[in-house]
Order: C-alpha cells, then structure tokens, then sequence
C-alpha cells in the first residue's frame, strides 16, 4: 500500500510517496513555469499518471491520492480557488484527477489544512487533539485543529488569518489580502520595507542598494542579520504582528501547541523568542502559559506531508 501526496504551490508543485506509516518512499517537484488554467491542471493529471506508471514498474500500487491546494477547497463541487493561479477561480481539480487516477481515491484540501495534518502525522503536533500551523510565505493562513479535527468553516474558508484586523484604521489596502497579510507575509515584510525607504531620504543603509522594485524578504533578512537600522525596524514590526497573531490564536483556541512555518519561517524562525514574548503581552495568560510555541518539523515538506495524510484519511473512510 502507498500514498500520493501532492502539493501545490504558487510556483511549484511537489509530489510524494509514502507509506501507510508514513515513510517516504519518493519525493520529486516540478516548477509551473508561468503556467496557469488547465495547464496547471494538465501539470497535476500528468504527474499522477507518471506516477502510477513509476509504481507499476517498480512493483507496489498508489491506494490513494491526496492534493494540497494554495486556496479554497470545495467539498460540495470537487472545484478550487486559488488566487495565485490564473484561471482557477472554480476549477474542477477533483474530476480532472479522479479521471487522471482511475478508481484509485482522490481528496482535496487547502494547503493550511494540509500543513497541520502533515505536523499531526510526522512533526511537531503529533499525538496533539488541539494544535495550529501559522504559515506566513507570500500569504498568511493557519490550519486549525480543534479536538482532534480539522476546522474547515461552513463553506470551507476556516483558517484565512490572513484577513486577521490587527491595525486601525482600516485601509483600502486592506482589501485584496486582510490586514495581517499586507503587513506582515514575506509580500509584506517588503512592502513594509519600501515604505519605510520612502519616508525616509537620509536612510543611506544596505538596502539602498538595490532599487525599490527589486527588493525581497530575503533582502530585509539579510540587511537585518548585517545589523541594518531601517531592516531592524520593519522586522520589528513584523514581530509585534505575529506575536499579536498568535495571542489572538492563544486566546480564541487554547491550543496545545502553535507551528510557525511557511518560506518566511525560514528566516524568522530565530525569532520565536521574540515573538512568544510579544505573544504574552496579548494573550489569554492562563493559555498563554499553557501553549507551546514552535517552528515546523517538516519546513517546506508540511504540504505535502499532510496531502499523503489526507489520502490516508480517505483510504480508511472507504474501506
């Protein structure tokens, strides 16, 4: 028996197969190359039948397939949202892989979903009833476990902290990512960065250097690590976001334990001191003192570590 995890990400998608007990047989990715539509669908299809073909040579079967989606998840349709790919504002992923598939079992849910599965299968909340992955990459979302189950919402949005009001007053900046994300995701941490060069005509640091379009997160890190004055200044504000998050997450959910991951935890993760600290300034205090603030014990492997999860999940409804 094995299991086809794969995850799809706003520039890549990456595909795993594991066993029943969540060993890793295989792990390969493929980047989309600006591909957007049906092109990314045809991406998806095609690695699943490669797949198959690759275990049918190599003597075992894929029993179930679970796939990690950068957005909504319809359980109703079989459709997907996903803002970061062109052309998937109702996409039919599910009857597009099921064909691709046979009769093998499909599943699909959103990749903050998938993130936490992943840390409750192999990482950090393993053996946890309530637990939370935080993901700040380009977006911010966090998977949400509540008494040993996935929080999905009445319409499958659950866990779109993204759009968390944490400032005032509101902004029509605001409206295409959610407060939380315009100030504080890897898009962000650089937008923060170039306001801050505009105010500021004598700043004459490390990030003037490059020219303000071409400035990345990674650029603000590594100002940050060279002692930078103004890249100290956007990661702190970054800081109190996140601490704020996570009190806010501390306060509604009680949770065992919170997980930072996504590509900005990475480099933020020295910052977890910082951002506890921050945290319980806010936070519930009989909770705060409870929860167990960590980083992710599978890094960019959570997605598709917790889609093999998921097509676990589904083997064992069926049979």
């Amino acid at each position: 028996m094995a299991l086809l995890g794969m995850d799809l990400g706003g520039t890549k998608l990456a595909t795993a197969v594991f066993t029943e007990d969540g060993e890793l047989i295989k792990k390969d990715r493929v980047f989309l190359d600006k591909r957007g539509g049906s092109g990314v669908g045809r991406l998806i299809t095609g690695r699943i039948r490669e797949t198959l073909d690759d275990a049918l040579r190599e003597n075992y079967s894929i029993d179930s397939i679970g796939i990690s989606v950068p957005g909504i998840s319809r359980s109703d349709s079989g459709t997907v949202w996903a803002p970061n790919i062109p052309g998937w504002d109702d996409y039919p992923l599910l009857a597009e892989a099921e064909s691709a598939g046979g009769n093998i079992p499909v599943v699909i849910d959103s990749d903050r979903a998938c993130y936490i599965a992943g840390e409750l299968w192999k990482g950090n909340a393993k053996g946890c009833r309530d637990a939370i992955f935080l993901s700040v990459g380009t977006g911010i979302g966090a998977g949400i476990i509540v008494n040993g189950d996935i929080l999905r919402g009445s319409h499958d949005i659950g866990g779109s902290i993204g759009w968390m009001a944490l400032d005032r007053p509101y902004s029509d900046d605001y409206a295409g990512c959610g407060c939380f994300e315009y100030h504080a995701s890897g898009e962000g941490i650089t937008r923060t960065a170039g306001r801050m060069l505009e105010k500021d005509a004598d700043y004459s640091g490390i990030l003037r250097d490059k020219p303000l379009a071409e400035i990345s997160s990674r650029d603000v890190f590594e100002a940050f690590e060279k002692g930078d004055p103004l890249a100290s200044l956007v990661i702190g504000d970054c800081i109190e976001f996140w601490g704020m998050a996570v009190a806010n997450l501390i306060s509604l959910f009680n949770p065992e334990v919170i997980i930072l991951g996504g590509g900005v935890f990475g480099p933020a993760l020295r910052f977890i001191d910082d951002i506890s600290k921050e945290s319980s300034r806010w936070a519930q205090p009989v909770s705060s003192r409870q929860v167990r603030i960590t980083g992710s014990a599978l890094g960019g492997d959570a997605g598709v570590t917790g889609a093999g999860y998921m097509a676990l999940k589904k083997l064992r409804e069926i049979i």
